[in-house]
């Protein structure tokens, strides 16, 4: 696909059969955490945005940022607003993907609502980003499920009901 977009840097780049042997082999080990879909969607979307041949390094983060789409995340900025707008209790609200609220709870919800953006989202795009990658990577992450509650609740007895079942108990045990 580079090649076809990209055909003279491509050539200039990348002009004998070993340079293109030595390149494919150093882009395979680098992109190897990403998962095949992934990596072409980022080449179709480098190959839209960009008017020279990407580097490594391009290809990482477009790998990155295309992600999160392929796997319906938000982008940071936008998490970190769901994050911060979201009510408690936060396990209950119907989070857009679960990375949203595991990176909203490892930054502290109260740090998020008490700092202002400008210090508050560098901490949750750090947290978020490494979510990302663990998701792109193929990891799953899913929220807890709450305990169910028991079929039968137990309401205390009265002290004074407490304290006759205490002396039939000692009467029944002969103490």
């Amino acid at each position: 696909m580079l090649r076809f977009n990209y055909h003279n840097q491509f050539l200039k780049a990348f002009p004998d059969l070993e340079t293109v042997k030595l390149a494919k082999q150093l882009w395979a080990r680098l992109l190897v955490d990403y998962p095949a879909e992934t990596i072409m969607f980022a080449a179709e979307q480098v190959v839209k945005q960009q008017k020279f041949l990407p580097n490594v390094h391009d290809m990482i983060e477009a790998c990155q940022s295309s992600a999160h789409k392929l796997l319906g995340m938000p982008d940071a900025h936008s998490a970190y607003v769901e994050a911060c707008r979201a009510p408690s209790p936060k396990k209950e609200y119907n989070w857009s993907h679960p990375a949203v609220y595991f990176a909203g709870r490892a930054s502290d919800w109260f740090f998020l609502a008490n700092s202002v953006e400008a210090k508050a989202f560098p901490v949750f795009e750090r947290n978020y980003v490494m979510l990302m990658e663990r998701v792109a990577a193929g990891e799953s992450i899913e929220l807890e499920l709450p305990k169910a509650l028991p079929e039968n609740i137990e309401v205390p007895i009265e002290r004074k009901d407490l304290q006759k079942k205490m002396k039939q108990l000692l009467q029944d045990t002969g103490l």
